[in-house]
């Protein structure tokens, strides 16, 4: 029987010729993963089971982005436990303050992770590197520490559902409206513990960030992982980043539990509702919805092509009087390049503030709090209820374009060709 992307990626690491769905293995890690919230739970469990020694200092990635520069004591406290262990055990990629970004869009940037990869994260997002046709996937911290120590973890390997992409997408539609219109379809739990394998001819006219934005999400539907093939835009991304690399293409006789067929012409801006990702709707059924703040940043929506979307927007215009905008670029260097195209200084002249890189509103965590009764359209993930603040505040996920023209509409709304 045939194999998917995913199964051979694991195949490969289990040192075995074959798997099939539901099948346990125990496979080698090229990376392990955790941030400032995720990796002192791991390093306490790490060093509750007597462990002493990493194995290898080159593959652990420690990303202070949650809660840095720090917010409050707890969050200082955390952060001193990644760092001294950091040092202890000479970890190479270490980042912090400075030197940080939001760790889904820093590795890739960095170039620490390379297609035919297996990465695991103390972090639910981390499916995000599918996009470079790697297999990557979120863990708990005990799984995480165990990782930290043997470099292997164990895995079921996950049936797949194939994602069939045709056309192109049409103006003001972005991989952000991809990933939310299949979610509204397929729900929040429609890919339960199965991978997520986007193909197609229209696969080619995703750019890399459109394919980072929709292996973030893929977990929003339950999936255990996304993964797109590789082709001439994952290699020219890579180009300056990585050399070495194994490539991974699904057989022909692969076996999908379903096929889900997007036509991306056919796609409008998506937007999903509060409280969960599958709530969605497009721009006629928006009605007239009053919002108090708009975030457009995050490791599903931080990176410099979604600044330009934002700044496409907001340039020369203003920001609503009663709206704050909040723009959270993902890592220094999209700050700095953001920057140097002068939109940075079209986002402030605006009205809106710019950040540091952080993760903070994302989860609640600070820079962005809601209060009860308050909505934000923000460029995020998650929509759950209290996910950035108040129990009774909303949430409402969309791409920049959509948060950068609601932030000067006031409203829910999405640029005039859709209106």
């Amino acid at each position: 029987m045939g194999m998917t992307m995913t199964q051979k990626i694991l195949a490969h690491h289990a040192g075995l010729d074959s798997v099939v769905p539901g099948q346990l293995v125990m496979a080698k890690l090229d990376l392990v993963l955790a941030n400032d919230i995720t990796a002192p739970v791991a390093i306490k469990e790490f060093e509750k089971a007597g462990l002493t020694s990493v194995f290898h200092k080159d593959k652990i990635v420690l990303v202070m982005d949650h809660f840095c520069p720090n917010k409050d004591i707890k969050a200082a406290e955390q952060a001193m436990i990644s760092r001294n262990f950091s040092k202890k055990h000479g970890i190479t990629h270490f980042f912090d303050v400075g030197e940080m970004g939001i760790e889904h869009a820093l590795l890739p940037e960095k170039g620490l992770v390379k297609p035919g990869d297996l990465v695991i994260g103390a972090d639910s997002h981390t499916c995000t590197y599918g996009a470079l046709n790697a297999f990557s996937t979120g863990v708990g911290s005990t799984d995480m520490a165990a990782g930290m120590a043997t470099g292997e973890a164990w895995f079921k390997v996950p049936d797949a559902i194939k994602v069939e992409l045709s056309g192109t997408l049409p103006p003001y539609v972005t991989g952000k409206d991809v990933i939310l219109h299949l979610i509204g379809k397929i729900g929040v739990d429609g890919a339960l513990y199965q991978s997520l394998e986007f193909m197609g001819e229209g696969v080619r006219s995703l750019s890399i960030d459109d394919r980072l934005t929709i292996s973030n999400m893929a977990i929003e539907a339950g999936a255990k992982n996304g993964i797109f093939p590789f082709d001439e835009v994952t290699k020219e991304y890579l180009k300056d980043k990585v050399t070495s690399y194994t490539t991974y293409a699904p057989d022909e006789d692969a076996t999908y539990s379903q096929c889900v067929s997007i036509h991306l012409s056919e796609l409008k801006p998506t937007v999903s509702f509060p409280h969960l990702p599958e709530n969605t709707k497009t721009p006629e059924e928006f009605g007239e919805i009053k919002i108090h703040q708009v975030v457009i940043g995050s490791c599903t929506n931080g990176r410099l092509s979604d600044l330009r979307q934002a700044y496409e927007i907001l340039n020369g215009k203003k920001v609503h009087p009663d709206v704050r905008c909040i723009i959270i670029p993902a890592t220094q260097k999209i700050y700095l390049e953001a920057m140097e195209q002068g939109y940075l200084k079209a986002f402030i002249e605006a009205g809106a503030v710019v950040s540091t890189p952080t993760c903070g509103p994302c989860l609640g965590g600070h820079m962005g709090i809601l209060a009860a009764g308050e909505r934000c359209v923000a460029t995020t993930n998650r929509n759950f209820v209290g996910r950035m603040g108040h129990t009774d505040s909303e949430v409402y996920l969309a791409s920049p374009y959509v948060a950068a023209q609601s932030a000067v509409d006031g409203i829910l709304s999405c640029p005039l060709k859709f209106a």
